[in-house]
């Protein structure tokens, strides 16, 4: 299929839904492979898809999920090799390491609401609906999982947990 509106949403969209698909996956490598199915899935109902950027988030959610049974725990993916020599010596980068290690540790769909919440800025009506289901289990997940990143970030770096995460005194 070559459709050009199909491919201006493409070279629009493609970084936001790749930094999504990060924060989803915690991988690059899998995050692109993410991403490409979604679009792929896109593609296929490009005519009929009203919302694409919902549609494609969805998909996201959806094959995150559906990875994430196939697989289980039996794969780790992880960007960082684990015999590197030294941290990194910028703090932004060691921060933002530091929460998405955190966030990693998270169960699934913990992870998904806070993504789409907190970094896609949707509305928890719409988490709900690319997560299909309900307004309370979004709230109830993101509060659980900001609670979660405070205990996790706390342990590690007992500043950084109340100053990314509003943690009140």
């Amino acid at each position: 299929m070559d459709d050009p509106e199909f491919r201006e949403f493409v070279q629009a969209r493609y970084t936001d839904l790749l930094r999504t698909a990060y924060l989803l996956t915690g991988n690059r490598d899998a995050a692109q492979d993410l991403v490409h199915e979604a679009l792929l899935k896109v593609m296929r109902h490009w005519r009929r898809v009203d919302e694409p950027i919902a549609y494609v988030r969805r998909a996201m959610v959806n094959e995150r999920t559906s990875r994430w049974r196939r697989v289980g725990l039996r794969e780790l993916l992880t960007s960082t090799v684990p015999d590197r020599a030294g941290p990194d010596s910028t703090d932004g980068v060691a921060v933002r390491d530091e929460l998405l290690a955190a966030l990693d540790r998270l169960p699934v769909r913990m992870r998904t609401v806070l993504v789409l919440r907190y970094w896609e800025d949707l509305p928890e009506a719409e988490v709900a609906a690319v997560m299909d289901c309900s307004l309370g289990t979004v709230k109830s997940q993101a509060a659980r999982g900001l609670a979660r990143l405070r205990e996790v970030l706390a342990a590690s770096r007992p500043k950084m947990a109340g100053g990314l995460l509003g943690e009140r005194a």
